[in-house]
């Protein structure tokens, strides 16, 4: 628990002080929309995916996320359901309790559209099988993984979104 804790705390902070920069000011304020659910509707969306991958096997996980995630990614944001994500790679090191080897932020058009990633991989992976036994592959060399919800907020609001 404190491991998640101590990841919680080093991605918030650094994905806050990238958004906050980046966002645009009618969604900083709530969004266009004078109406709290219309403007949460239409709001992007943005989560961080963190993972800590065992010693030395960064390279077989990031094979194997290329080829399911990312490709799927790429398809959401075809799609539209995507507006953009990145990708991360610590440039130094860190102590093995702040340790994390990939880190993707992604801005969803709006929280609905977070959900089509089930069907957009039976979609691009008919051989179901094979994926499953690569991806049971990737997770069994993850020591560590989140999602985190990203809420951005006016930082010269009450701290709310």
């Amino acid at each position: 628990m404190k491991l998640q804790k101590v990841f919680w705390w080093n991605g918030a902070l650094a994905v806050a002080m990238l958004l906050v920069s980046a966002t645009p000011p009618a969604y900083a304020q709530g969004g266009p929309s004078n109406s709290p659910a219309a403007a949460a509707v239409d709001k992007p969306y943005l989560v961080e995916w963190v993972y800590k991958v065992k010693w030395g096997y960064a390279d077989e996980f990031w094979e194997i996320f290329k080829k399911y995630q990312i490709a799927t990614l790429n398809r959401e944001k075809a799609l539209g359901y995507v507006t953009s994500y990145t990708v991360y790679r610590p440039g130094l090191h860190t102590g093995e309790d702040t340790r994390w080897e990939y880190r993707v932020v992604i801005t969803y058009k709006n929280q609905a559209s977070s959900s089509h990633g089930a069907e957009i991989e039976k979609e691009l992976f008919p051989d179901r099988d094979t994926q499953k036994r690569e991806e049971n592959r990737r997770w069994q060399i993850t020591e560590a993984h989140y999602d985190l919800p990203i809420h951005v907020i006016d930082p010269d609001g009450d701290g709310s979104e």
